[in-house]
């Protein structure tokens, strides 16, 4: 198993980053929040899962181990591959998510694209004893970091390369103007994922 990849961020397009690994381009597949805390050319330490199928290596990336745990706990529910786990992760933080199954938040995993009342309702059962209380007092989006770039700068780029239109990404930008505002360094990552819901809701 690769357990994590470090190296210099090599490339980065919708939902994949390359980071170079001792001369070799490695592929890892990323939610917009992880992708959002990288940069072209500055060094990376990604936590990976790696994906074996038939026809196919699928190296996963994560901002740290929690969320690689979280994962691959997901994806071994009946019916959860590893894009709709990674979807899960791409609206929730993990200990977001922790305290949506513990409350039995069913609102919160109908957020997710790709998972309707019925399947969330039977993925609160799955999931139940199997990830644990929040790790923090209140559920917590992790801090990406923002560089030099504008947050709506970040966000817009995000949305877009997961396939929003240019007008999506600016009104979904303008809803969560007001959340980043009232944050002394606006969490990119917890912004994009209040984004998502908005935008989900909307469809």
């Amino acid at each position: 198993m690769i357990a994590f990849v470090q190296g210099p961020v090599a490339a980065i397009s919708a939902g994949l980053a390359v980071v170079e690994v001792g001369g070799v381009g490695m592929a890892v597949q990323c939610t917009p929040a992880t992708l959002a805390g990288l940069r072209l050319g500055e060094p990376a330490r990604l936590a990976t899962s790696l994906v074996v199928r038939e026809d196919s290596l699928t190296l996963f990336g994560f901002a740290d181990d929690d969320e690689r745990a979280v994962f691959e706990i997901l994806q071994a529910a009946p019916g959860v591959g590893p894009k709709l786990a990674q979807a899960v992760l791409g609206v929730h933080s993990p200990d977001a998510l922790r305290a949506a199954i513990a409350s039995g938040d069913e609102k919160a995993l109908v957020a997710v694209p790709g998972i309707g009342k019925a399947k969330a309702a039977k993925l609160l059962l799955e999931y139940k004893d199997k990830l644990g209380a929040p790790h923090g007092a209140v559920p917590a989006q992790k801090p990406v970091a923002t560089g030099p770039a504008p947050w709506g700068e970040q966000l817009h780029s995000a949305l877009v390369g997961l396939g929003y239109a240019p007008r999506e990404a600016d009104e979904a930008v303008a809803a969560v103007t007001p959340e980043a505002e009232a944050q002394s360094t606006p969490d990119v990552g917890a912004l994009l994922r209040l984004a998502l819901r908005g935008l989900n809701r909307s469809r």
